[in-house]
């Protein structure tokens, strides 16, 4: 026995989400700060035990493949990539292109740029910066924010190379170095880097102890997206505070 039925239409505001594959934290963190009527969809990209420049720039051949796992017949008004330094070391274009090679979207972000829209929104030329990361992973991330006028002057590490390890850093560890680096002087707000490093649930602490903004990966990652759509959600911290939607 067949049926007849009736068709929806496809949702005029999904959302694409590329997370690299030892990632634990971006997608938990992006369903927390989106109404939970927006349709998410994730795909994942090969990733590196190790977190090296060339494990990063590795991903690169991945991209499109990734993206052509989304739905083909979502219409996506935003596509995240979720990987900060990787962005940095491949280069926004370049992922935006890549992305595009497998599927559609007008909007196309990663946190290195949504990062820099957050700057710009707010008013920001001068980060201390937190990274899990040993140095030389994040000189290639300092390098590209300075070629969009964004100093940061004060930096401070995890020394972890293992991605694994990042994850498992508790939110004491990060309250406190993000308290120490802004007692250091120099800076405007505090970012703390990395889609993978629990981030989400100790913005608004941060602030409250530093009297400064507090951005991360996952946090501005949300909002470009968000913005994008049309969608209003749930970010945490002094940029939620009626920066969620597009002007």
């Amino acid at each position: 026995m067949s049926y007849p039925y009736k068709s929806v239409p496809a949702l005029d505001a999904a959302l694409g989400l590329i997370v690299l594959q030892a990632d634990e934290t971006l997608e938990g963190d992006m369903r927390a700060m989106m109404p939970l009527e927006t349709a998410l969809y994730v795909s994942r990209v090969p990733s590196g035990d190790a977190v090296t420049s060339d494990t990063l720039a590795e991903m690169a051949v991945h991209l499109t493949g990734a993206a052509g796992l989304l739905p083909h017949a979502a219409r996506f008004t935003s596509i995240g990539y979720g990987c900060t330094s990787g962005a940095a070391e491949i280069g926004s274009e370049r992922v935006a292109g890549l992305i595009r090679a497998g599927t559609h979207s007008p909007h196309v972000t990663n946190p290195l740029s949504a990062l820099i829209a957050a700057c710009q929104h707010l008013g920001l030329t001068r980060l201390a910066l937190m990274s899990p990361y040993v140095a030389q992973v994040s000189a290639k991330l300092r390098d590209a924010l300075a070629d969009e006028g964004i100093e940061t002057p004060v930096f401070g590490s995890f020394d972890e190379a293992e991605e694994a390890k990042v994850v498992r850093i508790d939110a004491a560890s990060i309250v406190a170095a993000a308290v120490d680096l802004a007692a250091r002087g120099g800076a405007e707000a505090i970012f703390l880097s990395c889609t993978n490093l629990r981030t989400l649930n100790v913005i608004d602490q941060i602030e409250r102890e530093t009297k400064m903004p507090c951005l991360s990966s996952n946090q501005v990652l949300a909002w470009d997206m968000a913005r994008a759509a049309g969608i209003t959600a749930r970010i945490p911290g002094h940029l939620g505070k009626g920066a969620d939607r597009l002007p």
